[in-house]
């Protein structure tokens, strides 16, 4: 156990019986505690491994390479259809959490092991994402903001191309994209 992380245990308001079991699990498995994010985080030789995280509805633990493992239970959830590589193991109360334990820590055992294998989830290429029409309008118009986009990393491209491709009505996404001009010609990303 990390001192430094204790306070995430201590002071929640929410699954607090919930997550030190989810703990006592997780350090039973030999990983190291450390705090990122704001969340107790889990590695293995300096690599994530796996995150204990709360929401309004659940508790999760979060595998960082959820994508690459076996999920032999069918317990791993896909956040959301953005998030390529991790998934998480949600929870909604202690007794399931007991239940599951010896499940819990094979899959734990297991993402320790494809972390020390090396091995790496395939993402998808910024090219894959989709670029909304208002947006490849605007690019079209604006060599300066077409090259700045174009230089900004891999990862600042799609959270921009998300977010504008999130919104529903074209209003919407034509607002966001003037919104974040500013931020692109500055050679920023959307949450820096």
């Amino acid at each position: 156990m990390n001192p430094k992380v204790d306070f995430y245990f201590t002071q929640a308001k929410n699954w607090q019986e919930e997550i030190e079991l989810l703990r006592d699990i997780v350090l039973d498995c030999n990983l190291d505690e450390v705090l990122k994010w704001g969340c107790p985080c889990y590695t293995a030789e300096g690599s994530n491994v796996v995150l204990i995280h709360t929401f309004k509805e659940y508790c999760a633990l979060l595998f960082f390479k959820g994508a690459l493992m076996k999920d032999p239970k069918d317990i791993l959830i896909q956040q959301s259809a953005n998030v390529q590589a991790a998934r998480q193991m949600r929870f909604t109360n202690a007794k399931e959490i007991t239940k599951l334990k010896t499940s819990i820590k094979a899959y734990i055992k297991e993402a320790i092991a494809i972390e020390k294998a090396g091995l790496k989830v395939e993402l998808k290429k910024t090219s894959e994402f989709e670029m909304v029409e208002e947006f490849k309008q605007v690019l079209k118009e604006d060599a300066e903001l077409k090259k700045a986009f174009k230089a900004l990393t891999p990862g600042r491209q799609r959270a921009y191309l998300l977010h504008f491709s999130s919104a529903k009505q074209s209003k919407t996404r034509e607002a966001r994209i003037e919104k974040c001009i500013p931020d692109i010609l500055a050679g920023k990303g959307l949450n820096d």
